[in-house]
């Protein structure tokens, strides 16, 4: 199976560690492989938390300098961090809800508009699909789902490796049972969003 590249960004709490490990389970049941590697020790703190996963034939989960065929933004500006691994073929999920840094709300550092990172982020990567996914996590029943809905998000882009009845089963198997009708709604709802957008 050709190799396919995904980079997660997002920050602690937001939960990219969760979403890394259904996407995982999930290859893991439809039998192909993937690795990954996850770097999490700031999310306690709000810091940033990225995941780089290769699903297909792949050694090493580190994506080399242009290689990323999907990112999956849990936050604007979060998107640019990991600008040296997109390239004119990346299509990027974006959520589009501000997560201010502390450092803004010291007064230390600045915070552009949202739409000034997804600007840049398009004059370098094929597509952007942008979506409010915290406001549709609420809709869906669960604030916390926002995970799942970028997730649903991912999985309707072309090219995307695993089909739902996968990633279904890997979500049943990593979240709370009482949130598994919220998430799955989510899920769903990020699916919708993400046609529209592309329309």
């Amino acid at each position: 199976m050709k190799t396919y590249c995904i980079y997660i960004a997002g920050v602690g709490g937001q939960g990219v560690v969760r979403t890394s490990m259904v996407l995982g389970m999930a290859c893991a049941r439809k039998g192909v492989n993937v690795v990954m590697s996850e770097i999490h020790g700031m999310a306690q703190r709000g810091g940033s938390v990225p995941a780089e996963m290769k699903i297909g034939d792949a050694y090493s989960p580190i994506i080399e300098q242009g290689g990323t065929d999907l990112l999956l933004s849990f936050e604007p500006a979060e998107s640019l961090r990991a600008m040296a691994k997109m390239s004119a073929k990346t299509v990027a999920v974006v959520n589009t809800q501000p997560i201010i840094p502390v450092t803004v709300a010291l007064g230390t550092s600045t915070y552009l508009d949202p739409q000034a990172y997804l600007d840049e982020l398009a004059s370098k990567v094929r597509r952007v699909v942008a979506l409010d996914a915290g406001r549709i996590a609420v809709e869906a029943g669960n604030a916390l789902a926002l995970n799942m809905v970028m997730l649903g998000a991912a999985s309707a882009m072309p090219g995307f490796p695993v089909e739902k009845e996968y990633l279904v089963a890997a979500m049943k198997d990593n979240l709370p049972p009482t949130a598994i009708d919220a998430n799955l709604r989510a899920f769903d709802m990020g699916v919708a969003a993400a046609a529209g957008e592309r329309q």
